[in-house]
């Protein structure tokens, strides 16, 4: 039976099957490969990310080159990899880092931090952390509020290799008013 512009009930069904699956499939590509996004859950990156604050994340970018220092990256956790943790990159691969009363060392220079949280009700951060030397083909990461971070100073989180790496936290989009590219 034909409708009134000469095509069939049976190919407007197999118009919208098909849009339908092309739409899915381009989803599920753009989530996999390209970007996906993401929910900040708890206070660890604060204050430059807030609890529940939903994110981008770029996946794309780390099939060219490594995380950097400074970026904020989106891993699967080491020790149940069904979960995600967000954190910044303190050093990578072949660097030297340390923490001497709260104080991060990479290579042996003191680095800049205007990122961390500094006013903690808990107190100021006093961490101290082994000089070690971060692997090939791994990151060593911090959270921005250090009180209140499950990072790479606990052997739970360690090194992070980067075959557990989903992608750079590219930008922050909800809530609306705080919409932001991120560093």
């Amino acid at each position: 039976m034909s409708n009134k512009t000469g095509g069939s009930f049976q190919d407007t069904l197999n118009d919208w099957l098909v849009s339908i699956i092309i739409a899915v499939a381009l989803a599920f590509v753009i989530r996999t490969f390209i970007f996906e996004p993401y929910m900040v859950e708890g206070t660890s990156m604060y204050p430059t990310l807030v609890n529940h604050e939903r994110l981008i994340v770029n996946k794309l970018g780390y099939f060219f080159r490594d995380p950097a220092r400074n970026e904020i990256i989106v891993f699967r956790y080491p020790k149940d990899e069904r979960r995600d943790f967000i954190k910044r990159v303190i050093a990578v691969g072949g660097d030297t880092v340390e923490m001497r009363d709260g104080k991060v060392l990479v290579n042996g220079k003191q680095i800049e931090e205007p990122y961390t949280w500094k006013e903690d009700p808990k107190g100021i951060n006093h961490s101290n952390y082994r000089k070690s030397v971060v692997p090939k083909g791994h990151v060593f990461v911090l959270g921005d509020n250090r009180n209140n971070s499950e990072d790479s100073r606990f052997a739970d989180v360690d090194f992070v290799s980067l075959k557990l790496v989903k992608g750079k936290a590219a930008f922050a989009f909800w809530p609306l008013d705080h919409a932001r590219m991120l560093p």
